[in-house]
């Protein structure tokens, strides 16, 4: 069974046992279990079975653990002015968590 969550702005297509590297979940530790309730579409392998939410689906839930958590690699920041010799270069490196997913309920 694969589903679609939302969380932090974004949108991901999960099933079990996926590991899943997302933006940092504020409350969680290592070994936490973290459960999403914004689920917004379920369907099966073959496609035969699917179950749209309005915006999200009541009572699905899909439960999560915490593998762990770090920063991702780096990534290039640019502000750029043309005419007016203002350019500025930034790296930046956004905290992220890894997840495994353990069980989904429609």
């Amino acid at each position: 069974m694969y589903a679609i969550i939302a969380t932090q702005g974004h949108q991901y297509i999960v099933q079990e046992w996926l590991e899943l590297t997302v933006d940092k979940i504020i409350d969680a530790k290592e070994g936490d279990t973290v459960t999403f309730d914004n689920v917004l579409c379920t369907f099966d392998k073959e496609g035969t079975k699917v179950t749209v939410g309005k915006p999200s689906i009541k009572g699905a839930k899909v439960t999560a653990k915490v593998v762990s958590i770090g920063k991702g690699d780096k990534m290039r920041v640019l502000k750029f002015q043309g005419k007016k010799r203002y350019k500025r270069v930034k790296w930046f490196r956004p905290h992220q968590t890894v997840i495994t997913i353990d069980k989904i309920a429609a």
